[in-house]
């Protein structure tokens, strides 16, 4: 039992001696919530459905209505003039704000239309 006391106490002594530095704190405050092979899928306005897939995802912790994702890739689907037509999209990067209900794609966007159209910006934002 002696034993087991002297080692606790060098176990937390080292504990006190972990150098703070050695903690990125930016890190841990801007990705307060991360996830990994994140997806989303709702219905637009419209009422027409879409499905968003990210390699990753964040909230920070000082905007809770925003994510942030990275690697985006989904299926959005539209009704224009009784036609039915279904997006692919994709981009380096983007944000989706809960708030104005939008996803707002930056780098390398494409759109890739059933009807043929295809779109290639740096940023676009697709209201929901």
């Amino acid at each position: 039992m002696i034993a087991a006391l002297i080692a606790g106490s060098l176990f937390t002594r080292q504990l006190l001696w972990t150098p703070i530095s050695a903690i990125n704190m930016t890190d841990i405050v801007s990705n307060q919530f991360k996830m990994s092979n994140a997806s989303f899928a709702g219905t637009d306005t419209n009422g027409e459905p879409f499905k968003i897939k990210a390699k990753s995802a964040r909230q920070e912790y000082d905007d809770p209505d925003t994510i942030f994702l990275e690697t985006i890739s989904g299926v959005v689907n539209r009704v224009s003039d009784g036609k039915r037509t279904t997006e692919n999209i994709s981009s380096t990067s983007g944000k989706y704000s809960r708030k104005n209900k939008t996803i707002t794609l930056i780098g390398n966007v494409k759109i890739d239309s059933s009807n043929g159209d295809k779109v290639r910006t740096n940023e676009l934002v697709i209201k929901l």
